[in-house]
């Protein structure tokens, strides 16, 4: 079964921090590549980091140094901490999981995913 369920998100002040949570069913926790994307209003959704399974990771520019995405295996769950908010980062959050390295949409307007969250706001005041 393919299914994504994210947790986290919210609202915060610039300079604050925020972590996002993915729990993935059993099969695609083990079989698939799994990544975050976001989309803001009149904005194509972009990939921001995604994560292999040897923890090789790929993130967009504008968040590198900021965000960390990383995988926790004991609990099949994919996480994104955020540090240093800014107003720009403020968007709709998906996680995402495909069979093909979710690297190379980091920066992208993805194709059709194999499966995606339920998506998460993530709203950062100045």
């Amino acid at each position: 079964q393919k299914q994504l369920i994210q947790s986290g998100g919210g609202s915060v002040q610039a300079g604050g921090s925020l972590k996002l949570s993915c729990t993935a069913s059993d099969y695609i926790y083990r079989n698939y590549y799994m990544g975050w994307f976001r989309q803001t209003p009149g904005k194509e959704r972009e990939g921001v980091a995604a994560i292999d399974r040897d923890g090789r990771s790929e993130y967009l520019d504008s968040v590198k140094g900021r965000f960390s995405i990383s995988r926790d295996d004991a609990s099949k769950t994919l996480y994104l901490e955020m540090n240093s908010l800014k107003p720009e980062d403020t968007a709709m959050y998906y996680c995402a999981a495909d069979q093909s390295y979710l690297g190379v949409w980091v920066g992208y307007k993805p194709p059709t995913l194999d499966a995606w969250g339920q998506g998460t706001l993530v709203a950062v005041s100045s």
